[in-house]
């Protein structure tokens, strides 16, 4: 397998990691007390594992490309995380933004 694909691939999972660090920093304010310091803590070494698997990425594509790779992937998994678990209601304005916003980041790859 071309060392491209893997870093895209390898870039996705990044960013659906990083989605579950996303999640665990909500759980840490989503409970009844203001903050709940361990989700937030697992959140931040979530977030901080990363890192390594940044370094390979930047290493055999360009920042540009993995950045819409990651903010693709990031849009698609937290907007799934938002509604199937934290039961977060999308409106027609919302979905219209989520891909208008797909739509750009493809064009910003295809013309970069």
């Amino acid at each position: 397998m071309d060392k491209t694909v893997i870093a895209i691939i390898l870039a996705i999972f990044l960013a659906l990691v990083g989605v579950a660090g996303d999640f665990f920093v909500k759980l840490a304010g989503s409970g009844s007390k203001y903050l709940v310091i361990k989700w937030l803590i697992i959140g931040a070494l979530i977030y901080g594992s990363t890192a390594i698997g940044w370094f390979y990425v930047y290493k055999r594509i360009k920042l540009s490309t993995s950045s819409v790779f990651y903010a693709i992937s990031t849009v698609l998994f937290l907007t799934c995380v938002s509604v199937f678990y934290f039961k977060e209601k999308l409106n027609v304005y919302e979905i219209i933004g989520i891909a208008t916003a797909i739509i750009s980041l493809i064009l910003l790859k295809r013309f970069s």
